[in-house]
């Protein structure tokens, strides 16, 4: 750890948080666009879902190999090199003309998307001290969250105004500029450090002998059934089925429901920077990551509950408790990566990924499917997407059975 003039600390910190930025922009913008793609390419609820999830798909399975990646190269070459396969992707979505090729260009952005958040708390351990490693992730996912916020109204607009492909063409624009500015901009120390770590006797066995160690936690396995289930299943509507839900279940019309998420990323943002400051606050009172989800599992439940219950259009003020309360689900996934030795914090932080991502894929294709289904049993459109929020809810549920503290677990 180094510590860092106020220059350099804002240096460090803005080229991860604008890569970031984008990270979660591209990852929420088909919430918004699902009509328009829809009409398009005459996708069903499942397309739709399998469509938007391979973002989760290609993301999951890079993670094993980006931990290594990040613990040998650092955190500035890996991010920048792999911010250019997003643009790629980007640039793919673009030109898409079926099915086939958006679900291509859709796994490549969310392949070179894949160590935005990751390398940004990899270089934030490195960088800077202990006590800010909380709040600097609380710092980061508000940029993320802002990223979230564009990609609603501003993105809507630009849509109508251009058309869907133009979205994505000048979001291919941007990632080239935050790749740049990675590479140019960061200092090398960071990259230094691991490659005098990297020349030893390490083979290729023995760091992926390290995910041996970080997936042998008991701790870790304790807390990612939970995490998978609230934090997954809340990005998994977050990035998706907020829009159609505001669509098919509470009639908005396509400019309401993108104001309606515009306002419900913005209280997304807001949690974030509320935990920023509360999550040093909460660590001193002894409130540790396993206490605070289940107070947070429990108000979700109940939220849920009454989003299934109550239809009426101004019910989407239910997403904005939503989108607050599940800001804290972060303290619990922090703490476990922050559970392991530095020497493996690129393969735990990118471990834990793989299995909250891969979690949001299947519950993000899931819910489509179960949606589908429901409807040939008979459904209405409404009690379809009912069927598949209740189903969501039990599985929530019982993934708070193996939660422990981190002491308990010793």
């Amino acid at each position: 750890m180094n510590r860092q003039g106020p220059a350099r600390s804002v240096l460090i910190f803005s080229a991860f948080a604008l890569a970031f930025f984008m990270s979660y922009g591209l990852r929420a913008v088909n919430a918004v666009l699902a009509p328009d793609l829809t009409a398009a390419f005459s996708l069903s609820a499942g397309d739709l879902g399998a469509m938007s999830s391979a973002y989760f798909v290609a993301f999951s399975a890079m993670q094993l190999p980006l931990g290594i990646w990040l613990d040998r190269y650092g955190s500035r070459r890996v991010e920048a090199a792999l911010l250019l396969v997003a643009a790629a992707g980007a640039c793919f979505f673009a030109l898409g003309s079926n099915i086939t090729q958006l679900w291509i260009g859709r796994a490549l952005i969310g392949a070179g998307m894949a160590a935005c958040l990751m390398a940004a708390l990899k270089a934030f351990r490195f960088w800077f001290e202990a006590r800010l490693q909380q709040r600097l992730a609380a710092w980061i996912l508000v940029c993320g969250t802002s990223g979230a916020l564009v990609s609603t109204v501003p993105v809507s607009l630009l849509s109508q105004a251009y058309g869907w492909r133009m979205c994505f063409a000048i979001a291919a624009g941007l990632l080239l500029l935050c790749s740049a500015f990675l590479w140019f901009g960061l200092p090398r120390d960071e990259e230094q450090a691991a490659s005098r770590h990297a020349a030893g006797p390490v083979t290729d066995g023995q760091a992926v002998q390290g995910y041996g160690e970080v997936f042998a936690s008991r701790f870790l396995r304790g807390a990612m059934p939970s995490l998978v289930l609230f934090q997954g299943g809340f990005l998994a509507l977050q990035t998706l089925w907020a829009g159609p839900w505001m669509t098919q279940v509470l009639k908005l019309d396509a400019p309401d429901a993108a104001h309606a998420l515009m306002l419900f990323n913005a209280a997304l943002l807001t949690g974030f920077l509320v935990l920023g400051w509360a999550a040093p606050r909460l660590a001193a009172r002894a409130w540790d990551g396993p206490r605070v989800m289940r107070l947070a599992a429990a108000l979700t439940l109940l939220t849920e509950a009454a989003m299934i219950y109550l239809l009426e259009p101004w019910a989407w003020a239910l997403w904005l408790v939503l989108a607050v309360i599940s800001t804290v689900f972060t303290l619990l996934q922090t703490e476990v990566a922050l559970s392991f030795p530095a020497r493996l914090s690129g393969r735990a932080y990118t471990g834990s990924n793989l299995l909250l991502f891969g979690g949001v894929f299947l519950l993000q294709w899931g819910f489509g499917a179960v949606i589908d289904a429901s409807q040939r049993l008979g459904a209405s459109t409404v009690e379809a997407f009912q069927c598949a929020l209740v189903l969501l809810m039990l599985l929530q549920l019982l993934s708070l059975l193996p939660l422990r503290s981190q002491g308990a677990e010793a």
